[in-house]
């Protein structure tokens, strides 16, 4: 693909490729092949000027760049256009217009007056509809504004306030389907066509025809549509949009494959094993069509006290009335609706605040949980995996009684070898640094999570685990001498200790680093004004003690099972704390759905990603204090835009009542004012400019 570089700042870059070299579908198909890749943090693709503005990660720029080079845009599959919603609204708004000018300059009178009584049966049959259903909602307000209009034998004043409703609907129906289709857009793959392999050749089919069992080919750049299970071939997968790894992935016969990863390089014919809507990603857009239901408890009580200002504006019409006997200015009071604007946009200002998230690459499942982090003053950590990179390193092995170093790490190593948890790789790992071969000498292997693992080993028992395992649950005994040992040896380290028939053989000590960003994440909550940050970890004292004071933690739980987890953020909870919790393990599950907000990690396990409430989906917990912030500025946003409503439509009120302006007028400068309150709920809650690491 040709491009020049337009203008260029650190990490940002804007290139251009030449006007109508892409259409609306391949320029989405484009930015969707940037954005699966872990050079391009953020990508907006213009298919009408073939313009591309990119934000980069640190020291990618030229890996981007030969990417987008080697890139042939015409072998992309087929995208959606994602400009449907302009096309719509200017469509309603030319028929609006058109129908408006004709019924004025054309239509006599007679005819005018017909058509506008026509007109306003549907507005009144929608009045009456709500009324029958016990409610007094915008609807009625609208019906009988028209109807005192009619009555007062201006129609005229009927179709002009029928219009300026009509262009409001539209109006909010493009605003609400601009922010749901941009949220949308964040996840979407904007993939409409695959390729079908069968016996009699290939063909171009839509994805939705597709089911499990259907062979599709995807070649050098183009996006996997479904998941499904290699057949045949051999590529490199970039699968960045998923876990946040940008390093490509080799893919051959029989290994899975997921929706939304792109083939970089060769070319698979894949198994579908999901029909469209069943995969990973589509399982991700179809929260967000439940997201609205996790209402914000500030948009909740904003919009209930929406519903209570309607029978307040009947009222008002009625005191008015009574007390001037003009008939026009009672119309005033059902014109200015509060409830229309507030309910349009509290829910455009949270999918807003979700669709930023999600450029950022944070996925959150409800406006709920945004409002919690806003709210929290306390974050709970789970060390291993969260605070630190899990990927442990052995420190040293302490041989005990008549078993060698040798021998206990070879033996150990012959125990993890079949389990792939961070500890049990450093075990495997540090047998073959120093050419330590193990044969296959143990039998019924048993795996306690959490814990440890036991087997039988030549005969005779052996177990391999954490302290509370070996010495607790499996009273394995201990001389006074031995345990001067273990205080002595694992001092300032975790562990995991060797037992045969009862008795310690060997302790394994190991460290696991902590993230090159956690103490800065952490100094990061602070300065956010969150007092209270706690760290859980099932090491030993000493080691939680160290890295709790290297990562600046002053308050830390050690050695805490798995089901204690759970346990301590509900006793935080008690204490009138507003909690968030940071896990990414099985065994952080039930911990992540005590808390207000559960946050897991890109590398989380399927269990957590499913309880958690909000993922972060790039390395890294840089994610957090962003998240943090997005969350209050959308409480800030919700509370301005309703003082505003308030503000706004009493002073178009007022003018309407002090004979000002008329009742058409008052109801087109509130549908005006309620669409800029949407717009401006929609702006970003971030600079722009900001890393969106």
């Amino acid at each position: 693909m040709e491009f020049v570089i337009v203008h260029e700042l650190p990490r940002r870059i804007r290139l251009r490729c030449g006007r109508y070299v892409l259409s609306p579908g391949t320029a989405a198909a484009v930015e969707q092949f940037l954005l699966a890749r872990g050079e391009v943090q953020s990508a907006r693709v213009s298919f009408y000027t073939g313009s591309m503005l990119l934000t980069l990660a640190p020291s990618k720029k030229q890996a981007a760049l030969d990417a987008l080079r080697g890139l042939d845009p015409s072998s992309l599959q087929g995208a959606a256009d994602p400009h449907a919603a302009e096309g719509e609204f200017q469509n309603k708004l030319l028929g609006l217009i058109g129908r408006r000018l004709v019924m004025r300059c054309l239509l006599p009178p007679p005819l005018r007056w017909a058509y506008t009584w026509l007109r306003a049966g549907g507005f009144i049959k929608r009045g009456l509809g709500a009324l029958a259903g016990g409610k007094l909602n915008v609807h009625t307000l609208d019906a009988a504004a028209v109807f005192a209009s009619l009555a007062q034998g201006q129609p005229e004043t009927a179709a002009s306030i029928m219009f300026m409703l009509s262009l409001g609907e539209a109006l909010e129906d493009y605003t609400r389907k601009k922010s749901r289709a941009a949220l949308a857009d964040s996840f979407s793959l904007n993939v409409d066509a695959v390729w079908k392999k069968t016996e009699e050749g290939e063909f171009s089919v839509p994805v939705r025809s597709l089911v499990p069992g259907d062979r599709i080919l995807v070649r050098r750049g183009g996006m996997i549509a479904l998941d499904g299970e290699v057949y045949e071939g051999e590529g490199m997968v970039c699968q960045a949009s998923l876990t946040g790894e940008p390093l490509p992935v080799l893919k051959r016969a029989g290994n899975a494959v997921f929706a939304g990863t792109v083939v970089e390089e060769g070319e698979l014919l894949i198994t579908v094993k999901s029909s469209a809507g069943e995969s990973r990603i589509g399982k991700i857009i179809s929260i967000i069509d439940e997201s609205e239901k996790l209402k914000a408890r500030i948009q909740s009580r904003a919009e209930k006290l929406a519903d209570s200002i309607v029978p307040a504006s009947f009222a008002g019409a009625a005191l008015t009335l009574a007390l001037t006997g003009d008939v026009t200015k009672a119309v005033a009071f059902l014109m200015v609706d509060y409830s229309c604007a507030i309910k349009l946009a509290m829910p455009i200002a949270v999918l807003s605040a979700m669709r930023e998230a999600a450029q950022r690459r944070i996925f959150v499942k409800g406006g709920k949980f945004l409002e919690a982090l806003a709210l929290a003053d306390t974050v709970v950590f789970d060390k291993t995996g969260t605070l630190t990179e899990a990927k442990p390193a052995i420190v040293k092995v302490v041989p005990v009684a008549q078993k060698s170093r040798d021998q206990v790490l070879s033996m150990a190593a012959c125990l993890e070898e079949h389990f792939p948890h961070g500890v049990a790789a450093a075990v495997v790992r540090q047998a073959e640094k120093e050419n330590l071969k193990h044969r296959e000498e143990h039998s019924r292997l048993e795996y306690v999570v959490a814990h440890g693992v036991a087997a039988y080993y030549a005969q005779a028992r052996v177990i391999l685990g954490s302290y509370h395992f070996v010495f607790e649950d499996e009273k394995t005994l201990l001389s006074e001498e031995e345990k001067a040992l273990i205080k002595r040896e694992t001092s300032g380290y975790s562990a995991i200790y060797l037992a045969q028939e009862g008795r310690l053989q060997g302790i394994i000590c190991f460290t696991d680093p902590p993230r090159k960003e956690a103490a800065r994440v952490i100094a990061g909550l602070r300065a956010l004004g969150i007092p209270r940050i706690v760290m859980i970890t099932g090491d030993n004292e000493a080691a939680a003690g160290n890295m709790a004071g290297e990562l600046g933690i002053t308050e830390y739980y050690a050695e805490v099972l798995p089901r204690e987890k759970s346990r301590l953020v509900t006793q935080i909870k008690a204490g009138g704390h507003t909690v968030i919790m940071v896990g990414d393990g099985i065994n952080d599950a039930p911990a992540l759905a005590a808390a207000d907000a559960g946050i897991t990690m890109e590398s989380g396990c399927d269990l957590a990603r499913e309880v958690a409430d909000l993922v972060l989906l790039s390395p890294g917990l840089w994610g957090l204090c962003r998240i943090i912030r997005i969350g209050r500025g959308l409480i800030s946003r919700i509370s301005g835009n309703y003082r505003n409503i308030l503000l706004g439509n009493s002073a178009f009120l007022g003018l309407s009542l002090g004979g000002i302006i008329s009742p058409g007028t008052s109801a087109a400068l509130h549908n005006l004012f309620t669409f800029l309150i949407s717009v401006l709920s929609s702006r970003p809650y971030l600079p722009e400019d900001e890393e969106a690491r």
